[in-house]
């Protein structure tokens, strides 16, 4: 987003939920500001001998809950305004899924496709040596994670560094996303777009929504253009793809790829990951100029990719029915205003996108827990329902096969039960989100806003901070 109007664009969101609530003006004005940006240079010495110097920074937006919690992206446009715009959409996230942290945001200004392994390396270990010395890191301080740009790679680094200078028990719990050797979590790499998927389905399964819009209920043969086929639209994709979604559009930076029989999203993201490009797709129509694709008919939109790509010049040509919010601000506020008077029904970014918090969240706990989840109780589950067959076959005299005792008395793996979390925590939040709606008769983004308002005000109250 284009100078300093991302931070604006947030605030607009909030001042336009705040004018439902009767909460103190002061109350409101600290829930909106940064409790602290720290901006930091450093030198790189590159592989040819030459020196750049490297610019970062990270955000702490609300410490009402602790520790703050936000990702870490390089990309060349990183600058402050993006970095407290994306820790203040932290916090409002964090509140309407009910995760108890406050709101957090880095960035380091670089295109990673520029650097090896080993210069990436030293910046993000120099990075992270900054917010030590800084106490802007830490399992109750603040905790990163990856962003665009980013990994479990460049989390691995950060927890090693961490630990070689703040070696505690907790140490593990400084970072999320890491590789699950190094205390990560199962399903962490698909949360995001694993839940903008749970979330999506549930919008799908409200009769009265869909009827409104003019679609049956359910995903089947809906029709889904995604804009960025990384991490998150990948797997936002492929989950819808698996529950019957037609993906008919697929756009990239360099192009995109149209088919109205539906790409095979798991082929096509091969074919990117092994040329480097989507150009030469075998199947299906290349589209140059992909940004166009987000005005196509379809009957879901899913913006996964950056802020600031539907404005109010392309806002008016949007033809989807649904627009799901996969990436962090997609929409312009102005454009926000177009697209209600629409009538297309846009699934705010503070909701659609929070598998990612969520799930680390659960990661969170595994490494202040010091045991993985299942641990303790798998087995006895499978004992247990292993007995409930047993008594079954006692009773019926029916005979179960070895593949139905191993199918039907499987106990839950740390997946399963991270899974079912996020299922959980979608769905929930998504109820609390339509009552809201409908109590206030307001959109869903709105009340997204107005829910998150609510409780980081209530946590300041029970501070003791304000009145």
């Amino acid at each position: 987003m284009a100078g300093n109007t991302f931070f604006k664009d947030v605030n607009k969101c909030f001042d336009r939920a705040a004018t439902y609530l009767s909460i103190e003006k002061g109350l409101l004005s600290q829930i909106k500001a940064c409790d602290s940006t720290y901006h930091v240079t450093f030198p790189l010495v590159r592989d040819d001998g030459s020196v750049e110097v490297i610019h970062g920074w990270r955000s702490a937006h609300s410490s009402h809950k602790s520790p703050t919690k936000g990702g870490i992206r390089y990309a060349d446009n990183v600058n402050e305004d993006e970095v407290n715009a994306l820790a203040a959409l932290m916090t409002y996230k964090c509140a309407v899924v009910s995760i108890p942290f406050g709101g957090a945001k880095g960035g380091i200004r670089i295109n990673g496709k520029n650097y090896s392994d080993g210069e990436l390396e030293r910046i993000t270990r120099r990075f992270t040596f900054e917010l030590i010395k800084r106490n802007f890191i830490g399992p109750g301080i603040d905790v990163p994670a990856p962003d665009y740009g980013t990994s479990s790679r460049e989390m691995a680094w950060i927890l090693d560094t961490y630990r070689s200078m703040v070696n505690t028990l907790d140490s593990e719990g400084c970072v999320t996303g890491k590789p699950i050797a190094q205390g990560g979590v199962s399903g962490r790499t698909e949360a995001t777009g694993r839940g903008v998927y749970f979330g999506l389905r549930e919008v799908c399964r409200v009769k009265k929504e869909m009827d409104r819009l003019g679609l049956t209920t359910g995903l089947a043969g809906k029709r889904v253009i995604v804009q960025g086929l990384g991490n998150v639209g990948y797997y936002a994709a492929l989950f819808l793809q698996e529950d019957d979604a037609i993906i008919t559009g697929v756009a990239e930076m360099h192009g995109g790829i149209y088919d109205e029989k539906g790409i095979d999203v798991k082929k096509l993201r091969e074919y990117i990951v092994e040329t480097g490009s989507i150009k030469g797709y075998p199947e299906g129509r290349f589209v140059e100029d992909s940004k166009s694709m987000l005005e196509w008919e379809c009957d879901i939109l899913i913006p996964a990719a950056l802020e600031d790509q539907i404005t109010t010049e392309n806002a008016p040509k949007i033809k989807a029915k649904i627009l799901g919010e996969a990436a962090n601000g997609p929409v312009l506020e102005d454009a926000d205003a177009i697209l209600r008077k629409m009538d297309i029904l846009v699934i705010p970014d503070i909701f659609i996108n929070a598998g990612g918090v969520t799930v680390s969240y659960f990661e969170w706990i595994k490494n202040l827990s010091h045991i993985r989840f299942g641990r303790m109780d798998r087995r006895y589950e499978e004992n247990a329902m292993s007995r409930l067959l047993q008594a079954i076959e006692g009773l019926t005299g029916a005979r179960f096969s070895e593949n139905d005792i191993a199918r039907l008395g499987k106990g839950p793996e740390e997946w399963d039960l991270v899974d079912s979390g996020l299922e959980d925590t979608m769905v929930m939040a998504y109820e609390r989100l339509r009552e809201t709606r409908d109590q206030y008769k307001t959109d869903l983004r709105t009340a997204a806003y107005i829910s998150a308002i609510e409780k980081v005000a209530l946590s300041y109250q029970q501070l003791g901070i304000f009145p």
